[in-house]
């Protein structure tokens, strides 16, 4: 059993922004040239995508809940009814 749950927008989001910095840092250093709006898809880009991933991993997540949920439930009346 994990110790916490996986979000994957908030993966995607600090992949895509660890992204940005990396090409800002990269162009500071000097080991290429990167023109200030390169920055712009990347990041809108990824926070799209990271948006995304969020509301399909609540979905998924709310769906099994549901779905664990009403079986739990109809297993409990399933068992509290008196056998003959």
């Amino acid at each position: 059993m994990p110790r916490h749950e996986f979000w994957p927008g908030r993966l995607i989001a600090g992949l895509a922004l660890t992204t940005a910095g990396i090409t800002y840092a990269g162009d500071a250093g000097g080991w290429w040239t990167t023109p200030w709006f390169v920055i712009i898809p990347i990041v809108a880009g990824g926070l799209c995508l990271a948006g995304a991933a969020g509301v399909t991993g609540r979905a998924v997540r709310r769906r099994r809940r549901g779905r664990t949920r009403a079986s739990d439930s109809s297993a409990s009346s399933a068992s509290s009814e008196p056998s003959v």
